[in-house]
């Protein structure tokens, strides 16, 4: 899976809420720690919805996690320990900032792998994750199931009335939906405001 990667390379594990990105990305955890290359775990000060001091998907694995306030951060935490790797979760939480910082350490010859969301609730790139999926050697798009029509969903509805793009939530605030079944939901929300 991670042949060679010590010469450095990005990874992204993305698609919409409910497909499993955190499970993907403790997934690939497991792997590093089964090797025994030390992971450097990470996510946003913002996310705070299972738990601040842990990555926890959905199934209810979970794993320790340093949660950080601005990417760069990352610089510091590496100093603490000799570690092989660097996994971000809720990477689309972060500023642009990762962009640099992922290339950086990639370049050092580390493997970064990060999770995220490719697009908001309006289906547009969703923080850095756009221009991280350009320069990673490795791309994994996950989907869900949409909750409409039961097929294959790649983006996040937004079942509640607000503009602000980041807004924690999960089954209460939103749902996995196909890009029809997300536009008919766009739709009637504006016929009903």
């Amino acid at each position: 899976m991670y042949k060679n990667f010590n010469e450095g390379m990005i990874e992204v594990i993305t698609g919409p809420m409910f497909s499993g990105k955190s499970e993907e990305l403790l997934k690939r955890l497991r792997i590093l720690e089964y090797a025994k290359l030390k992971p450097l775990v990470v996510k946003p000060q913002f996310d705070s919805r299972f738990s601040r001091e842990k990555i926890v998907s959905r199934s209810g694995v979970s794993h320790e996690t340093f949660t950080i306030k601005n990417s760069k951060d990352i610089f510091d935490l590496l100093k603490k320990d000799s570690y092989k790797a660097v996994l971000i979760d809720e990477a689309n939480f972060f500023d642009d900032g990762l962009v640099e910082v992922a290339d950086e350490l990639a370049n050092r010859g580390y493997l970064v792998i990060v999770a995220g969301l490719d697009q908001n609730f309006m289906r547009k790139p969703f923080g850095p994750m756009a221009s991280l999926m350009a320069i990673a050697e490795r791309v994994t798009k996950l989907q869900a199931i949409c909750t409409i029509c039961q097929h294959a969903a790649s983006t996040s509805f937004r079942k509640v009335s607000s503009k602000i793009e980041h807004l924690l939530g999960d089954e209460d605030e939103y749902e996995a939906r196909c890009r029809k079944c997300h536009l008919k939901g766009e739709k009637a929300k504006q016929q009903n405001s």
